[in-house]
């Protein structure tokens, strides 16, 4: 299959859970959308690098978590904060993309981003996108072993922040 072909496939498999993943970790849909672009412009400029199709999935999120990891680095350094949890969380507050009727969903979105940014990547992608700790591994470079410690205490967080935000 040629390089065209593969990369037009892999824009219609991925492109709206790559998108998801991004939004998750950057919250603006406008920056969610110029990290997808940029993420699937460095898939085309790179595809041929790719041997193993088993690992493509790993390879694009590899790839997008990075970008995302960059820009929220840069983000910081211009708001000047080590933390940025709290402008994303004001972010999301702000976004016309957000339905307030499920304020709920919007509870543990910002449960989410007061988790460290490992933890914030681990749960997201083990809860949203569903992946098996292996697969993650690859992504994040963490054993296994570790990544299920990891979901584990964001997990017992997220539980935490949310009970504590309804009382």
């Amino acid at each position: 299959m040629d390089r065209t072909k593969t990369y037009d496939q892999l824009v219609r498999q991925y492109s709206e859970p790559l998108y998801w993943h991004i939004r998750r970790l950057v919250v603006s849909h406008e920056d969610a959308e110029d990290l997808l672009q940029d993420t699937l412009s460095s898939v085309f400029l790179n595809l041929w690098q790719v041997r193993d199709e088993t690992k493509m999935k790993s390879w694009l999120y590899t790839i997008a978590t990075n970008k995302a990891k960059r820009f929220l680095r840069r983000r910081s350094r211009q708001l000047q904060t080590e933390d940025i949890s709290d402008y994303l969380c004001a972010q999301l507050s702000d976004t016309p993309y957000v339905n307030y009727e499920k304020a709920a969903a919007i509870d543990l979105h910002k449960a989410i981003l007061k988790l460290p940014p490992k933890q914030q990547l681990v749960f997201n992608l083990r809860f949203f996108d569903e992946m098996e700790y292996e697969q993650i591994s690859r992504i994040t470079h963490t054993s296994p072993e570790t990544l299920r410690v990891n979901y584990h205490i964001a997990k017992t967080k997220v539980t935490k922040y949310i009970y504590e935000e309804d009382l």
